[in-house]
Order: structure tokens, then C-alpha cells, then sequence
């Protein structure tokens, strides 16, 4: 009987091994193509953006100028979707559970992922293992204002008027722990004399607690607070930059009279943890581009917004700076997470 081969063991060990390497080298040109393929496709369908605040807030403003223009660029609709409340929270849930297909994204401001995670005992995400970074759309520092009325007309006749009254200038907080309410305390302290902290529910209500005099001062992006600057209803009596800001170049820097005073809010994409890693670089370059546009960077000159383009790995590690700064306020502040 002829023998079922006469192959050589160790011929049949090489030729499996050439058919296994084989094999594999088609599984991974097959997986590239596939990758290739849906890059190519993507978006074929709507995509959405979810805000983790409300409608008509600085976050949602700013959020549907940019998905207008990604939507023109996609040839689909960016589908802004509102989940406010609880520092975030509610819309983060809704981002790290939703697919990593590249289909849905998260439009999230600085508070979320800098103060959320260290003021609520269960914030429901973690920002290190859930999320992934996909591009920074701009930053907006804190502005100091009041009332156009008032008899505070610097930063030093706030300074003086916080001392001569020790906890009795109202300051209108937008949001409790939010960036604007945690720099009013740190301001505060760094002037050696606290304000009157009266938490609202947002940026409106603060705003309208400083038109209706109920408050004497506020503090918030510049985005939220541009409208009644430039209608002449409110004085701006300092930025919260390193530096004098292009545009308003006539308000002072805060820390020329409060050393050390600095605060900036900035807007950031991200998208659910495992989301293809090409997808990520395709947005973060077509997001790069949009937000450079002359009209688009016009739009947020009016609103106080400045245009911050980048690679994701650039975005993670400005957040990383900014996370370790904020988490040194809460320690100075003494906070506790709720």
C-alpha cells in the first residue's frame, strides 16, 4: 500500500507554517481593506452630537456652529442632541454607552470632564477608559462683570469693595461647581475676601440676575457673556487670560490686580471608547479644518470663542493639564464629592 504521503515531517511543518502565514497575511489585508472600505463610506447616515447641557446654552451654541459646518463637509446631518442636568453626567451615560461606530460623538465642555469626575461620588463615566479624545474646538476665559450701573468699575474697586464687605458682594454663580461658580471662589480667596456665592441654574439666570441688579457681579466664558458686553448693559472689568485678548485688547488682564488669577473654558469632541482609530483622525482633521474657516472663526471672535486645533494626543494632554489644575482647586476649596 503506497504510503498517504511522502512528505518529510518536516517538509509538512514548513508548508503549514507558509499556509498559516499565509492565511494570516490575507486576514489582515481583508481587515485593512475593511477598515479602508468604511473609512471611505463613513458617514452614510446621520450623525450625532450630544451636549451635555441645555439648549440655547454657551456649550449648544457653539456645538451646532460647528455641526452645521461638519455636516456640509459630511454631505449628512449632525443631529444635536441635548442631555443637560447634573454636571454632565446625563450626556456623558448617554456618549459611553452608545456604539463606536463613528455615528455618535460628544460635544463636551471643560466642567464635564475636569470637575464632574472629582464632585460627584458617581459620575457614571470614566474619563481615562470610556471616552476617546477626537479634537479641541476653541477655549473661551472666564470674564468678570457687572452691571453697567454699578459703581464697581474695575478690578481694584471690586478688590476694595469685597474687603470693605466681607461676604456681602453677591456674586452670581452659573451652575453650582461649575468653571464659572469655582472661579468666583477661587477669585475670592485670591482676594482675600469672599463673595456672596448665589448659585443659578445656568448661564441665563445668572446673566439675568446681573441685569435685574439682584446680584452685583458674575463671572462666566466670555461666549455666554459677549451679548450684554457689547449691548453696553454690562462692564467688563477683567479677563482671566495670560494675556489681553485679541478684539479686547481695552479689558484688563485679571491677574494685573489679582496675582495668579487665571481660568479659561474651551469646548472639546470626544467619542465612546473603541471607536476606530481612523475615524478618529479622519473627524479630528475635517473638525481641524472647520474650525479654522474665516466665517467660523469671525462668528467666535464675536462671542469670545478662539479657535484650538490639534491631534488627539495634543487634546489629551492639554485635558490631563487641565484636570490636575482643577483638581487642585477642589483641594484648595475644601470640596466634597455629592
Amino acid at each position: 500500500m503506497r504510503p498517504f504521503s511522502t512528505q518529510q515531517p518536516s517538509e509538512t511543518r514548513r508548508n503549514f507554517s507558509v499556509l498559516a502565514a499565509t492565511f494570516m497575511a490575507v486576514l489582515g489585508l481583508s481587515g485593512a481593506l475593511s477598515t479602508s472600505a468604511m473609512a471611505q463610506a463613513w458617514p452614510n447616515k446621520p450623525v450625532r452630537m450630544i451636549v451635555p447641557f441645555p439648549a440655547g446654552s454657551t456649550p449648544d451654541v457653539i456645538a451646532r456652529l460647528v455641526a452645521d459646518r461638519l455636516g456640509t463637509a459630511w454631505s449628512q446631518t449632525v443631529i444635536v442632541d441635548n442631555r443637560p442636568g447634573a454636571g454632565g453626567i446625563p450626556g456623558m451615560s448617554a456618549l459611553v454607552r452608545s456604539a463606536n461606530d463613528g455615528y455618535t460623538f460628544g460635544f463636551i465642555p471643560a466642567a464635564v470632564l475636569t470637575l464632574t469626575p472629582e464632585l460627584y461620588k458617581n459620575p457614571q463615566f470614566n474619563p481615562d477608559t470610556d471616552i476617546v479624545p477626537v479634537a479641541a474646538i476653541g477655549t473661551s476665559p472666564m470674564m468678570v462683570v457687572v452691571n453697567q450701573n454699578s459703581d464697581i468699575k474695575s478690578m481694584a474697586d471690586l478688590v476694595k469693595a469685597a474687603k470693605a464687605q466681607p461676604g456681602k458682594i453677591t456674586f452670581a454663580a452659573a451652575q453650582l461647581n461649575s468653571v464659572p461658580h469655582l472661579t468666583g471662589e477661587m477669585l475670592g480667596k485670591a482676594m482675600g475676601a469672599p463673595m456672596m456665592t448665589v448659585p443659578y441654574t445656568g448661564s441665563p439666570q445668572a446673566i439675568t440676575a446681573l441685569l435685574s441688579n439682584e446680584a452685583a457681579v458674575t463671572i462666566d466664558g466670555m461666549a455666554a457673556l459677549m451679548p450684554n458686553v457689547k449691548a453696553g448693559k454690562f462692564r467688563a472689568l477683567a479677563v482671566m487670560s495670560k494675556e489681553r485678548l485679541p478684539g479686547f485688547e481695552n479689558v484688563p488682564v485679571a491677574a494685573d490686580t489679582v496675582k495668579g488669577i487665571e481660568s479659561i473654558g474651551w469646548f472639546s469632541i470626544y467619542a465612546p471608547a473603541g471607536t476606530p482609530a481612523a475615524l478618529v483622525d479622519q473627524v479630528n482633521r475635517e473638525v481641524n479644518k472647520v474650525v479654522m474657516r474665516p466665517e467660523l472663526v469671525a462668528r467666535f471672535a464675536e462671542l469670545g470663542v478662539y479657535p484650538k486645533t490639534g491631534t488627539p494626543k495634543q487634546l489629551s494632554e492639554f485635558v490631563a493639564e487641565q484636570r490636575t489644575l482643577w483638581k487642585k482647586v477642589v483641594v484648595d476649596l475644601m470640596l466634597q464629592p455629592q
